[in-house]
Order: C-alpha cells, then sequence, then structure tokens
C-alpha cells in the first residue's frame, strides 16, 4: 500500500473548488481533526472554501421534523429525482450519539438506498455529540466543504430536541416535515416552529384524508402565524415518499423559495445572519457567558460579527476566541 502525505490546506481547497468529489473524504477529516497543527490547516482550509466559493454557490437545504416522519425516506426520493437531472448531491446526517463512543448511533444506515454506489451521492453522519438533539458544531464546518463540491447540499437532523433556529442557520431553506394525523400543528404554534421552515411537507400522503387535514391545518396555522408579508406563503406539499409521489412539487417549491431569495437580494442576507448564529453558538458553547462577557456581551459581540464580515466566520472566530482567553487571563 502506498503512503500519500496530507494535501496542503490550498491544495485540498483549491480540488473542491474545482469539484473534484474525491478531495471531500480528506476534507470533512481534516476538519473534524482536534489535534493542535491540523487545527491550523483545518482553519486555512475552510478560510479560503468561504472566500473563494462563487455566490450563490450550491443550495444548501435543511430537513428537520419528528422522528418517524419520514426524512430519510424523502432524502432518498428527492436523490431518485434530481440524480438523473445530473445534479450531484451531499448530505450531512446529524444523528443521535452513542454514550460508549461518543460517535453516531445510526451511522451511514440505509437512509438513501438509491445513493449507496453513486459517486454523485455522499453522505456523511455527524454525532450531535454534547448537545441533546442538536447540530454537531462540525456540520457548520461540512455544510461549508459540501457546498464547494456539490451542487446541493442537505442537512437532516435528529429530530429530537432539535432547534430549528441553528439548522436554518445552516442552510438557504428550510423544510419542515410533518406526519398527518399527529395534532402537531398546535403544537407547532406554541414552540414558535412555524417561523422557520421555509416549505412544510406532510408526508406519507398515501394515509387520504389524514395527510389532507393535516396540510390543511397546517396552511391555517402558517396564515395566522408572525412570520412577515414576505414568507406568508410558504409553500405546503403533500408527499409519498415511497411511492414517488409529490417529490417533484417539493423540488420546485424548493427551487422557487432560493430562487426569491436571490432575486431579492436576501439570500446574502440569511447567510450573514447564519453566520452570526454559527460563531455566537461557537463562543457559546466554547466559553460560556463569562467569555461572551468578556468581549462586552451578547449584543456587543452581535455587532463586532456584523462588522467583521470581510474575514472568513471561521477566522473571525479564532481571532475572537484568542481574545476570550486573554481577557481571561488577564482578569486574574
Amino acid at each position: 500500500m502506498s503512503w500519500r502525505s496530507p494535501a496542503l490546506p490550498r491544495e485540498l481547497a483549491q480540488r473542491l473548488l474545482d469539484h473534484d468529489r474525491n478531495a471531500v473524504p480528506e476534507a470533512l477529516n481534516l476538519a473534524d481533526d482536534r489535534r493542535a497543527d491540523r487545527r491550523e490547516q483545518a482553519l486555512e482550509l475552510l478560510d479560503t472554501l468561504e472566500r473563494e466559493t462563487p455566490f450563490p454557490g450550491a443550495a444548501r437545504i435543511g430537513l428537520t421534523g419528528a422522528p418517524g416522519a419520514g426524512k430519510s425516506t424523502l432524502l432518498d426520493a428527492l436523490v431518485r429525482e434530481l440524480r438523473p437531472k445530473g445534479e450531484t448531491v451531499a448530505i450531512v446526517a446529524v444523528d443521535p450519539s452513542s454514550r460508549t463512543t461518543g460517535g453516531a448511533l445510526l451511522g451511514d444506515r440505509v437512509r438513501v438506498r438509491s445513493g449507496a454506489s453513486d459517486p454523485g451521492v455522499f453522505i456523511r453522519s455527524m454525532a450531535a455529540r454534547d448537545q441533546l438533539g442538536g447540530l454537531a458544531e462540525s456540520a457548520w464546518s461540512a455544510v461549508i466543504i459540501l457546498a464547494a463540491a456539490f451542487d446541493r447540499v442537505f442537512v437532516e437532523t435528529v429530530g429530537v430536541g432539535q432547534s430549528e433556529s441553528d439548522v436554518a442557520g445552516l442552510v438557504d431553506t428550510l423544510v419542515y416535515v410533518a406526519t398527518p394525523g399527529t395534532g402537531d400543528t398546535l403544537q407547532f404554534m406554541k414552540a414558535g416552529i412555524l417561523e422557520y421552515p421555509d416549505v412544510f411537507v406532510v408526508n406519507k400522503a398515501d394515509l387520504g384524508a389524514a395527510a389532507t387535514r393535516t396540510a390543511s391545518e397546517l396552511r391555517g396555522s402558517i396564515s395566522l402565524s408572525d412570520r412577515g408579508a414576505s414568507d406568508a406563503e410558504a409553500a405546503v406539499i403533500l408527499t409519498s415518499a415511497s411511492k414517488g409521489e409529490g417529490i417533484d412539487e417539493l423540488v420546485s417549491a424548493i427551487d422557487a423559495h432560493r430562487q426569491r431569495l436571490i432575486d431579492d437580494g436576501a439570500l446574502r442576507e440569511r447567510r450573514l445572519r447564519g453566520r452570526e448564529i454559527q460563531l455566537l453558538g461557537a463562543l457559546e458553547r466554547r466559553y460560556g457567558a463569562f467569555g461572551i462577557e468578556q468581549l462586552g456581551g451578547r449584543r456587543a459581540l452581535r455587532e463586532r460579527v456584523r462588522d467583521d464580515d470581510s474575514i472568513s466566520a471561521f477566522a473571525l472566530l479564532a481571532r475572537l476566541g484568542l481574545e476570550i482567553e486573554e481577557a481571561v487571563r488577564k482578569s486574574h
């Protein structure tokens, strides 16, 4: 077996920007490496990708919803819809963490059977780790890497206690998958979930009246929710992923939403908000409320993140982390 030294970050970034999908595993492994020297290389890689990936680049789509809603089956149907059109697809699947190993419990489970041997489909399972039901921080860097090499990047969440705001900060379009007949609509409203998704899907439409009723309840709830005029017409799509029904309509709704963002100039603003969410979340997880106070509190930090948009989010995260550590040292 021949031994190859790891690619230099700049070389690796260029391969990704040239859509060399063979570079993806090495890039993801580098981004997830916790050794100090490799962290520096990962920062260089992510910084280069964030600055040099053309805008708007790959479509970034989130799928969230309760367990059992059929998100994985829906993803499989979406892959079968998109691949014949020549589109490449990457999937970041955030799974529950194993208490023993800390890794993803389900791994690359048989969630997308049609992509198992397709070089145009890539699946990366990630453990939620210390965030109960939440996104692994490495999902952020994975989206940046995959968006450089693929046409579409899907983020599928574990769906247990998942924060829709966290997912929305990673993607251009958030799709909520609802299960017919569960009476979840009122709970959606109470939890404030309805304000985040851009497209709603009632899967398992083959259940008939229950699916139709759930779709009607969702439309009524959306019309009453405080989503703002631009979001008032969020699509509600009925699908049967197992039968492949309604999938083309779902793709059209996702594409129409993203195109509206591009036409209105809102996509760049959405990604800036996402950058803010990811940065603040990462700093809070690493340094806690005390660390955030060293930079003047959340409001001051939010303004700083907005003002420092000339550098990549990853470079800014490293810089702000060093400032917090220095401030803590001086306070002691």
